[in-house]
């Protein structure tokens, strides 16, 4: 790494936050975190027990009724404190995120950019939280509707956007005036901890926002769940753990909000602007080094434009450059950890004794981190493993189709529906592929569909709700009906 882009380590926060305060975790406890591109040990953080998470549960049910009662004028300028100390420390946070998961410093400063955006956006969405007042049928009464924080929240988040990921969920329980329990990812909490001491700093009131650092997940977000203080659980990460926190919401009846698996299809139509569509292939495809659920997954690409695709994708990926993402001019870093990285070799693996060929990469580079060279698979197997599971890693695998119904045939034959791609000049078809695909969200000749803005979610085993845009405030609020004689 170099000297400029290190973290100033002395300064990390590293322990427990419980009722406003930074704490050890029982025992002393701790875990090492690890830099992908070097091996190097960052720092050991706090490694929280069942008992740390009871006193986390207990600060955010005691902070809940008066946290409940703040303006939202109050709520949205806390918020909006918080987006500024962001956007001040983007440096800072973008070389403490690409330390300990691996995006270039360029990709982690637009996710520091993104991910402040959401405290931005919700900073102005606690304050048009929004009733109805009517009258009934008959006249005889009137009907007021509120809308009230559906209460303590249950936030467990992914390694892969350490910083956007914590901002999408804690910015509308803040702004609806929920109090939180926040589980990080063991991989990143760094960055998870940085972006908690900047709510502080902010003025978050005492209780509000509670983290729990771990390595034993399953125990203290569980402690959570059977609380009975909780009341709702959001959780970004695979599909079989999402079933799991389902099956305990079920249990307790909280309310859930799930962003969990993708199996995205990128389909590039006949008539396509190639060069855009591979232009949208490397921002679908490499962003996060492939390590994202919006990731495309699988290419879908009409057998008359095929060859040109193939061939001008796998040049434009074989110029990238591999490195440690705090070095200029990398293009894609390492993947977060030797699992990853073994994962996509063995999909490679599967998918080379099933017929495809290897137009670029398929390899590790010789030396120490977790990198992948990106990749290019032509004649891929419609099952071949890589087909029917996310890659998480940079291989573009291409399958080739002869019409329209074919192409959303394949794409929608996967029990995922987070997002599509399609790629077409004719409206028409773009609006018809776009309806036909079963997913919450299409990039129409574009391979970034992801804004603060817009309602991100998935459908079938994608998960449940919607985060970001108007919608996504409304996951952490309840309606509440007054009936008043008149």
């Amino acid at each position: 790494m170099t000297k400029a882009a290190r973290p100033v380590l002395a300064e990390l926060k590293t322990r427990l936050y419980l009722n406003d305060e930074w704490v050890d975790a029982e025992g002393g406890k701790t875990f090492a975190v690890e830099n992908p591109a070097t091996g190097e040990i960052l720092a050991h953080v706090a490694d929280g027990s069942v008992a740390d998470a009871e006193r986390a549960i207990n600060a955010a049910g005691a902070a809940q009724s008066d946290w409940a009662k703040t303006s939202p004028r109050v709520r949205s300028e806390i918020l909006r404190r918080a987006y500024d100390l962001i956007i001040e420390r983007t440096e800072e946070l973008a070389a403490l995120m690409t330390a300990e998961m691996g995006k270039p410093l360029a990709e982690a400063r637009g996710e520091v950019a993104y991910g402040a955006e959401f405290f931005r956006w919700f900073s102005e969405e606690a304050v048009r939280i929004s009733g109805d007042y009517t009258t009934t049928g008959d006249g005889k009464n009137r009907i007021v509707v509120t809308r009230v924080p559906v209460g303590p929240c249950v936030l467990v988040t992914p390694w892969n956007f350490p910083l956007a990921m914590g901002t999408r969920k804690i910015g509308p329980a803040i702004a609806a005036g929920c109090t939180i329990v926040f589980k990080p990812a063991a991989q990143t909490p760094l960055t998870s901890l940085a972006l908690v001491d900047i709510l502080h700093e902010a003025g978050l009131p005492k209780g509000v926002l509670n983290v729990v650092t771990t390595t034993r997940a399953s125990e203290v977000v569980g402690n959570w769940m059977s609380s009975g203080v909780a009341r709702k659980v959001s959780f970004t990460g695979s599909t079989a753990v999402g079933k799991i926190l389902l099956t305990q919401a079920a249990e307790n009846v909280m309310r859930s909000s799930m962003e969990l698996g993708g199996n995205a299809p990128f389909i590039v139509c006949a008539d396509a602007n190639i060069d855009r569509a591979v232009d949208g292939a490397m921002m679908a495809k490499l962003r996060n080094m492939g390590e994202a659920c919006t990731a495309a997954n699988r290419f879908l690409v009409h057998r008359s434009v095929a060859v040109e695709f193939t061939e001008k994708l796998a040049a434009r990926m074989s110029a990238l450059t591999v490195g440690d993402g705090a070095v200029a001019g990398t293009d894609i870093g390492p993947l977060v950890d030797e699992a990853g990285l073994d994962k996509v070799q063995d999909f490679v693996d599967d998918a080379v004794t099933r017929g495809a060929r290897i137009v670029v990469g398929g390899f590790r580079p010789e030396g120490s981190g977790y990198f992948y060279q990106p990749t290019v698979l032509a004649d891929v197997s419609p099952d071949s493993a890589l087909m029917s599971a996310e890659i998480f890693g940079p291989v573009a695998p291409i399958v080739v189709f002869d019409d329209e119904n074919e192409a959303i045939r394949l794409a929608n034959d996967t029990e995922w529906g987070l997002v599509g791609y399609v790629f077409t000049q004719d409206i028409d078809r773009a609006l018809r592929m776009g309806e036909e695909l079963e997913v919450g969200m299409v990039g129409v000749n574009t391979g970034l569909v992801s804004n603060p803005a817009a309602p991100f979610g998935g459908v079938k085993q994608s998960g449940l709700g919607r985060e970001g845009g108007r919608l996504g405030i409304d996951e952490y609020l309840e309606y509440k009906y007054l009936a008043i004689p008149r």
